[in-house]
């Protein structure tokens, strides 16, 4: 895929023929999650995610395709280009990558792109456990770091140091 990012539902688009952005919501499957260390908020967006309500508020504001003065727009996504093809989900879809783009009924052309594929870090206690300690003592000098890495772990595990 080199260096791009997966595609979550709540990522942004937005159509070159509309004015406001809308956020996509998966509705074909609820097994594959990414970056999303719960697996409860981030599915992944595939090419399964068409027709009519595949997005939050389903418009774009108004459509210009459509004449002056532009009426409302109302989404409808008939197929997905440039989407990743290796790795076929649970759902049959493959998996949509920031540079996909939709085809929307009424523009006929790709004209709706995504502009935040809505993947965010989140730091578990497996990124402090493999992190620096001086560096951590540095940024955080309030917090004994030591004694963090000598708890015990609270699950009951013997060989896991948190």
């Amino acid at each position: 895929m080199a260096e791009k990012h997966i595609v979550v539902q709540g990522a942004m688009c937005k159509c070159q023929f509309g004015q406001a952005p809308d956020k996509l919501k998966v509705l074909t499957h609820q097994k594959e999650y990414a970056n999303d260390k719960s697996a409860s908020k981030k599915l992944i967006v595939t090419t399964k995610e068409t027709g009519g309500s595949t997005f939050e508020k389903n418009t774009f504001g108004n459509c210009t395709k459509q004449g002056s003065p532009p009426p409302p727009c109302k989404i409808m996504v008939t197929e997905w280009q440039n989407f990743y093809d290796k790795v076929q989900l649970s759902n049959g879809g493959f998996m949509i990558v920031e540079d996909s783009k939709a085809i929307c009924a009424i523009a006929g052309t790709p004209c709706i792109e995504i502009i935040d594929h809505g993947q965010r870090a989140e730091a578990s206690q497996q990124n402090f456990k493999n992190s620096d300690k001086d560096v951590q003592q540095q940024i955080n000098p309030l917090v004994d770091t030591e004694s963090i890495y000598n708890e015990a772990p609270s699950h009951g595990g013997e060989d896991d140091v948190i």
